[in-house]
């Protein structure tokens, strides 16, 4: 079996999961009033877990190919692709979570999105800034102030 078909199958598993939660779980403990409203909370992880399974399904059943062409990676030479900056993303991402609550919103993604770049090879240090300052704000705006979900955006320490 191809690689993109193993790969479907293990997010098949986990938006199976997902989809479980979303579906049988998520909505238990829902406050009377929330019962009538036409969006819940489990809405769009509803949607998300039934798009993703659907593209897990066309990937795994091969509806998607249409003629057979040569692997995109060679296995055999997999030293040659950029394998450091990959696990060095994802550990990044780790810390990135880990670092949410006590250094803030604010600090936690724009520390996460300057040094992600520069794992990547960017070198512009004050582009770089800009756009994380910029696309910090506006994330964070949005989520506090349109939606209305609370993040912390500063240490505690600072007032956050």
């Amino acid at each position: 079996m191809a690689l993109d078909r193993w790969i479907a199958l293990i997010l098949l598993g986990i938006c199976l999961a997902y989809g479980y939660t979303a579906w049988f779980t998520m909505d238990a403990g829902l406050a009377p009033f929330m019962r009538r409203a036409p969006i819940w909370p489990s809405t769009f992880p509803k949607v998300l877990s039934v798009l993703a399974i659907v593209a897990c399904l066309i990937i795994l059943l091969g509806l998607e190919k249409s003629e057979p062409k040569e692997a995109d990676i060679d296995y055999r030479r997999l030293g040659e692709y950029h394998l450091g900056q990959a696990v060095l993303l994802l550990v990044l991402m780790v810390v990135y979570a880990l670092c949410l609550r006590p250094l803030g919103f604010l600090f936690s993604t724009v520390g996460f999105l300057m040094i992600g770049s520069a794992i990547l090879g960017e070198r512009k240090w004050v582009i770089m800034a800009l756009v994380s300052i910029i696309a910090t704000g506006v994330v964070w705006y949005l989520v506090q102030e349109v939606l209305g979900i609370y993040m912390r955006p500063l240490p505690g320490f600072i007032g956050g």
